[in-house]
């Protein structure tokens, strides 16, 4: 953010017989200089420039101050910053950083600054599906969907042979009394339920949803969307789709098994299944016992509901004892034997389900996808939205910059603190602006090295 010149000073301890002052008259100083990364990624994805043609703009243009693109990109990048709120764009609407992204160092008008505050900013957020004379801005939630995919498709030179398409729902908490807003018992809270799908890092839907329903209620249209836009593309790439025992739903394994699609869910457990694995389970806690660690058999079977399946299905039960307690387990899957046996199919594939939750972390977490404290669910759906956005330009960084680095498998938050809060003092003259950050920055080499990437994918 940046400084505003005061002549007070401010003392402290002294050091080594020299007087310790402090004072805000550095100048235009900003914490964020590393933004300038995320404006080389976003010339190379042309990220914000994609997500402000999915928003339609009625304001008339010779009254317009801060363009919609422009807007857009304030929105994502602040969240990608750390700035979750749109109250915070009050003062960085100032920081000659974002201004430089931005391309605009000064306003039009003598009384504005370079970039929007919190209150055009909520325009976005108030949109509605068609202009009205009072919210000019609104946004096309069937453009902005395939965008995610389309994104994903991109990072890719060529067609993979198999991708994994990762599922799961969680909570989003509401504090307030939000449109939608529901009690999940299992969540012992009034939340959302949106569901999330990956693939790897890449994220490909984010659905914001209401809390009384299923956990698998939509995903049968969201997936149907998903694959159709990914086959455009790669005709002939082998899909798996894999997600908890909530997503073991007739409607969703039938439409894999109609559509070439592979699935791996988990099973909840139950007598009759538990009842399969008797025998293994017997053999676990004799070995359990005799050794004092955990011990875990596998068996392969076939197995159909009394009533919900349209047939029987491969299934894997893992008998597992640890800690003295039994912990049986099953998975569901269209895998051949041949293909996986049980064991590697559960403890390889089906176990590294669990990496998805760390990119739901990253979003909710570092980029504040769980902020959706707007009154409507349109509303508080374009804020995860946002959110998303900024995820994807933060993954577009990690990918395209920081590949073999120490940074290639950090966290969002992690670049942001270490990459792109970065002190600096921006001198803007006739000829150029020169950003001078802080010489003892330690991560010099790998910011030199992402600039580099980043200019060559951007040409």
């Amino acid at each position: 953010m940046p400084t505003e010149c005061s002549p007070e000073l401010f003392e402290f301890a002294p050091v080594e017989g020299r007087r310790v002052v402090a004072a805000f008259d550095g100048g235009a100083i900003t914490s964020d200089a590393g933004a300038l990364l995320l404006g080389q990624v976003d010339r190379a994805i042309r990220l914000s420039e994609r997500f402000a043609a999915c928003f339609s703009d009625a304001r008339m243009p010779e009254l317009v101050e801060h363009q919609l693109d422009t807007m857009v990109m304030q929105r994502v990048f602040g969240i990608a910053l750390g700035y979750e709120d749109l109250n915070d764009h009050d003062g960085l609407r100032c920081d000659p950083v974002m201004a430089v992204l931005a391309g605009k160092l000064e306003a039009r008008r003598a009384d504005c600054a370079p970039l929007a505050g919190k209150s055009t900013l909520n325009r976005l957020e108030l949109s509605r599906p068609e202009p009205t004379r009072y919210h000019k801005i609104s946004h096309d939630p069937a453009a902005i969907e395939p965008l995610f995919v389309d994104l994903f498709l991109e990072a890719h030179r060529r067609a993979p042979e198999q991708i994994i398409l990762d599922l799961d729902a969680t909570d989003d908490p509401l504090h307030g009394h939000q449109e939608g807003r529901f009690f999940h018992g299992y969540y012992d809270c009034h939340c959302y339920l949106p569901l999330y799908v990956f693939c790897g890092r890449h994220l490909l839907a984010a659905k914001l949803r209401r809390s009384n329903i299923d956990g698998a209620a939509g995903a049968v249209e969201e997936i149907a969307r998903i694959i159709a836009q990914i086959r455009r593309r790669w005709p002939r790439v082998r899909i798996l789709l894999r997600g908890d025992s909530g997503f073991a739903r007739e409607a969703l394994m039938a439409w894999c098994e109609a559509n070439r699609v592979d699935y791996l869910f988990g099973l909840a457990r139950n007598e009759r299944l538990q009842a399969v694995i008797t025998a293994e389970m017997v053999a676990a806690t004799l070995e359990s016992i005799q050794t004092g660690k955990p011990a875990r058999r596998f068996k392969d079977f076939t197995y159909a509901t009394l009533d919900s399946w349209s047939q029987e299905r491969r299934v894997v039960g893992k008998a597992e004892v640890t800690g003295g307690e039994a912990n049986p387990r099953f998975v569901v899957t269209s895998l051949k034997p041949a293909e996986a046996q049980a064991q590697h199919l559960y403890e390889k594939i089906y176990c590294a389900r669990g990496e998805m939750e760390n990119r739901i972390k990253e979003c909710q977490l570092d980029l504040f996808a769980d902020r959706t404290s707007a009154a409507t669910m349109r509303a508080n759906q374009l804020r995860l939205w946002f959110a998303s956005m900024a995820y994807v330009l933060l993954c577009a960084l990690r990918r395209i910059g920081l590949a073999h680095t120490q940074f290639a498998d950090a966290t969002c938050g992690t670049i942001r603190l270490k990459l792109l809060k970065l002190g600096a003092l921006v001198r803007i003259s006739v000829r150029r602006v020169k950003i001078a950050m802080a010489s003892a920055c330690p991560w010099q080499c790998e910011f030199a090295l992402a600039h580099s990437r980043l200019v060559n994918a951007a040409s």
